[in-house]
């Protein structure tokens, strides 16, 4: 298991996780058809040519779901009760075909969870940044996680 239990974070620890991804045409056409997203800026060459970015744009959801993927590994693998909410999600950035992503994740708040005594509740802020280093998608994850077992 490679996350950690709610006891072993501290207000501001933070991790740059080590895998990254490069985005391929392949990724966003699967998941913008598998999610019935007709829009033309991700699936249609000679639409997206013409708006001001002049190529496919990358579906914001998939970099959404990346960066979150992308940071389970190092956060919450293992440990995790449940995601409990994402709030702030910015996409300041846009993302093409061939970009290459990588996440951080830093822990701003721990607090007990009132209904459950083996568990807290962490709100991890996520990065996803480009190979430019740009953020192209940020937001806050709450999540309650499991506390150590006492053995």
């Amino acid at each position: 298991m490679a996350g950690k239990y709610f006891d072993e974070w501290t207000i501001d620890d933070t991790i740059d996780h080590d895998m990254r991804r490069t985005v391929t045409e392949t990724d966003n056409l699967m998941f913008t058809t598998m999610t019935h997203n007709p829009q033309p800026l991700h699936l249609d060459i000679e639409f997206a040519k013409k708006s001001e970015f002049g190529q496919i744009l990358v579906n914001g959801t998939f970099t959404f779901s990346l960066m979150i993927g992308l940071s389970v590994g190092d956060t919450t693998l293992g440990t995790l009760v449940a995601n409990l909410g994402y709030d702030k999600l910015i996409m300041p950035k846009p993302v093409f075909i061939g970009d290459t992503l990588r996440a951080n994740s830093s822990v701003k708040t721990l607090k007990e969870s009132k209904s459950r005594s083996n568990a807290g509740i962490i709100t991890f802020a996520h990065q996803c940044l480009n190979q430019h280093n740009e953020i192209v998608c940020a937001c806050d994850r709450t999540a309650l996680i499991q506390k150590r077992p006492n053995i």
